[in-house]
């Protein structure tokens, strides 16, 4: 399998994390002018589950570094596929309510608050499995985004109330938060405790590498779905009625079928890659760095898809300082390997 053997690579793919995890959103928001995003939802978590395995069977079975997708799944002990298969499915239901506070509140609302808060619990776990890193960088990182988190919310109450829809969208956002954050330690602990690349090289025997982590935990998503997918489908949280299953084959285009599967291959594109990263930059960085799709989602809600037009005057410093917050913080983490 292939293996990444620099930091500065590894670098450069969280980038590519940050970049997928703050923009799959961006399907989501363009299917739902068209049907509920519980229908979106069903063509994702595919998208997720397809990627992962086109991963696994080219990426994850050439060369000769480590085992090979299918060798490393049949010498893998059960505990550790249970433990990426759960955080699979605790990784869905987060990603749930978090579609259902974008669907409320806004990408600029949903993904600092929601994403963030994941943030800050995920390295925090993250360090615990693996310490990797300088502790002191790193946790001041986490305490600036955790300061960008607040100035988000303090925007939002700035927001008319006719643009508001209760505190609902920032309390599912919150919960979201904690079921993304709590995800990614499950997966990290089905996979060998890394301080380099040689620990994916020469893989712990019963230990998933990474492409089977991948697979398992996207196997997790998908199926998971035909639980907390159709109980949002029969009880909204958004509001409105239950949505019918029957929508899904009788109102659903190849347009909007492929822009809920393009979300999905987007999103796993940088889970994969975060995956990937961790040999060289640790679970903790690795999560962490991926974890700033907050301050890309929030670009694109505030000046694409203009979430905050009608905010009242100085608005617009306090967005500037939450980004600045995020961008120092997310700098902090990546010295924080080095230093």
């Amino acid at each position: 399998m292939v293996v990444i053997q620099s930091y500065g690579l590894a670098v450069v793919m969280c980038f590519v994390t940050m970049l997928c995890w703050g923009s799959w959103a961006n399907t989501q928001k363009l299917a739902s002018r068209e049907w509920r995003f519980q229908l979106f939802y069903w063509d994702y978590c595919l998208g997720v589950l397809l990627w992962s395995l086109v991963l696994a069977f080219t990426l994850g079975s050439v060369g000769t570094d480590g085992r090979g997708f299918l060798e490393d799944l049949a010498q893998a002990e059960s505990n550790m596929i249970g433990s990426a298969l759960l955080g699979g499915v605790i990784f869905n239901l987060g990603n749930i309510l978090l579609v259902t506070a974008i669907d409320i509140a806004g990408m600029a609302v949903a993904f600092p608050i929601g994403v963030g808060l994941a943030l800050i619990i995920g390295v925090i776990m993250n360090y615990v499995i693996a310490p990797v890193g300088n502790p002191v960088l790193l946790f001041v990182g986490v305490g600036g985004i955790t300061v960008a988190i607040i100035l988000d919310a303090i925007v939002y109450k700035r927001l008319p109330s006719g643009q508001k829809t209760s505190v609902r969208g920032i309390v599912i956002s919150i919960l979201s938060g904690i079921c993304l954050g709590l995800f990614y330690p499950f997966v990290a602990k089905a996979m060998p405790q890394l301080k380099s690349s040689q620990d994916f090289i020469h893989l712990e025997g019963g230990k998933l590498g990474p492409y089977s982590a991948v697979v398992i935990a996207a196997a997790g998503i998908f199926l998971s779905s035909f639980i907390w997918n159709i109980i949002v489908m029969k009880k909204p949280l958004a509001g409105g009625n239950p949505v019918p299953l029957s929508d899904y084959f009788r109102k659903g285009s190849f347009k909007l079928h492929s822009i809920g599967i393009l979300g999905g291959l987007i999103w796993c594109l940088g889970f994969s890659f975060s995956i990937l990263a961790s040999s060289e930059a640790g679970f903790a960085i690795s999560y962490g760095l991926g974890q700033g799709a907050t301050m890309i989602a929030a670009f694109w809600g505030v000046f694409i898809w203009k979430e905050f037009q009608q905010a009242p005057p100085g608005t617009n410093k306090l967005i500037t300082l939450m980004f600045a917050f995020y961008i120092v913080s997310l700098s902090l983490i990546i010295i924080a390997r080095i230093v």
